[in-house]
């Protein structure tokens, strides 16, 4: 009886803990709806074709968002930091090493975003750029990362050291690479990090950080997610340099031809029902690999069973129906009029209308991005209520909605994109140094998490739209670039956050004792 009422109980509470969690997902809905309402109402005049259907999609993204958050509390979250605990206690670097280069490489290889950059990349380069040897490249890059990552995490090496050594070598190899690879390269590093990635990268990371005498779970735990950002444009330039210098298209573009035919054709055999099933199908198989790592490695190497395994397989499986609800919600009502409203706008004269709903689409998407969301409870809980979620995710919305416009200016104007780039790392660069040092892996981290399931379709339309409409510009050359923009500012505007924090802090304790 007892053990019934407590089971009674628990459920009680996770049915609490998910209407609340939904009442936040619906909050965090409404900047994007309001967006999008007033372009289409002020700026555009033109009611969208299928009303229901959207108004449908973005209830299934606030379900969907719900589910998966709580799946994150329950299933993800706990499994990475018993992991990390269990490899701190094991005292085996070669494992943890291992372990830390497979979950890069497993949550990469199958990331939903990135599938459609490399697809996308493919066809603009008319079949010089593979999107299978991207992939890899850009997969084997975030498992080095996260392996680094872990590496600096045990030795305690200041993280600054490592990323301001890779912002120096991304920008020494932008002059030495072809103009085609350049923004491509730069958007590889904001494609990386998924909403599966992001939450159990930084659960290992924080772990393994908490397991380590002398280590700061704040200081050391994050920072993972920036490697694993940071990596991927050096691999990607590497790659371009040798496809541009050996590359050979004309097989390449036929494998393409192939691949398309093949879509062609198994889109013809299926319905919204059977494609809703495969819609499925994919995001298991997006998760799946994680999953073999993470049992593998409990299994055969721990040798030990997975604490509360029932719970933590139900957090699993909120986990995969959320975030396909939240795909298929996407589907249905964002990603449409996102794509019409990319278009609309680059055929409007007034190019302002198409800075502000870059400013204003990169804050609403940001603030309603799954991985930024489980981040930034993350930081909160990490720091104690020092750091709360909700400005943080503000300052990296706000850093997003900077990036976005003025990557769009760029394109408009048709400068090169390194130009901006450059100086953004001179900026992030310069702010390290006089950032307090609590808030400067989660701001590297920042930049990472703005860029996935929510924002990168929407991102990558308007520059792509903005490269094919506007004369003289080339989609490959001048399309990319924007995520890239949008990965970096974030950063500055987080340490900037901190550094006013910080100077606020001391002023009021100043006039505190001026005052006694």
């Amino acid at each position: 009886m007892l053990t019934y009422n407590r089971k009674r109980r628990e459920a009680v509470d996770q049915l609490k803990l998910f209407l609340s969690m939904l009442k936040g997902s619906f909050k965090d809905l409404l900047p994007i709806i309001l967006v999008i309402a007033f372009f289409q109402i002020f700026i555009l005049q033109q009611i969208p074709d299928d009303l229901t259907s959207i108004a449908i999609g973005f209830f299934i993204v606030a379900v969907g968002l719900a589910i998966f958050i709580q799946g994150l509390e329950i299933g993800i979250f706990p499994v990475g930091e018993n992991l990390a605990n269990e490899f701190a206690a094991k005292g085996s670097v070669f494992w943890l090493l291992l372990f830390a280069f497979m979950i890069g490489f497993a949550t990469t290889i199958a990331e939903p975003a990135l599938i459609a950059i490399a697809n996308k990349a493919a066809v603009i380069s008319e079949g010089r750029i593979d999107a299978t040897m991207l992939r890899l490249t850009v997969a084997l890059s975030v498992g080095f990362a996260i392996g680094l990552g872990v590496f600096r995490i045990l030795t305690g090496h200041p993280i600054h050291f490592y990323i301001i050594t890779g912002y120096i070598f991304v920008v020494l190899l932008t002059f030495f690479v072809p103009a085609e690879i350049v923004g491509l390269a730069y958007d590889s590093g904001g494609v990386t990090t998924s909403t599966v990635t992001v939450p159990l990268v930084a659960a290992l990371g924080v772990g393994l950080a908490s397991s380590i005498r002398g280590r700061n779970p704040v200081i050391d735990g994050f920072g993972l997610i920036a490697f694993a950002s940071l990596t991927p444009m050096i691999f990607v330039q590497l790659y371009g340099m040798f496809v541009y210098s050996f590359g050979e298209r004309e097989r390449v573009a036929s494998a393409i031809a192939v691949v398309q035919q093949k879509t062609e054709v198994l889109l013809s055999l299926t319905d919204k029902a059977i494609a809703l099933f495969f819609e499925l199908l994919s995001v298991i198989t997006d998760v799946l690999p994680i999953l073999v790592v993470i049992f593998f490695f409990q299994y055969a190497i721990i040798k030990k069973q997975v604490p509360n395994l029932p719970k933590i397989a139900l957090g699993i499986v909120f986990v995969i129906l959320g975030l396909y609800a939240f795909i298929v919600g996407l589907e249905m009502g964002l990603f449409p009029i996102g794509e019409t409203m990319a278009e609309q706008l680059t055929s409007q004269d007034n190019l302002f209308f198409i800075y502000l709903f870059g400013f204003m689409i990169g804050f609403s998407t940001t603030m309603a991005e799954p991985a930024l969301l489980a981040i930034a409870m993350k930081v909160e809980e990490i720091s104690a209520g020092q750091i709360r979620q909700m400005v943080l995710r503000v300052s990296v919305a706000m850093g997003v909605a900077v990036g976005i416009a003025l990557g769009a200016y760029r394109i408009v104007e048709g400068d090169p994109i390194h130009y901006y780039i450059i100086v953004g790392y001179i900026i992030v660069i310069i702010l390290t140094y006089f950032a307090p040092r609590y808030i400067v892996p989660i701001a590297y981290d920042s930049g990472g998490v703005t860029t996935s399931t929510v924002t990168v379709p929407l991102v990558a339309a308007l520059g792509l739209g903005l490269a094919t409409n506007i004369e003289g510009r080339s989609p490959l050359i001048d399309g990319f670039g924007l995520i890239a923009f949008a990965s970096l500012f974030p950063m500055i505007t987080v340490m900037a956050y901190g550094i006013i924090t910080e100077w606020t802090s001391r002023n009021i304790d100043k006039s505190t004792k001026e005052s006694e």
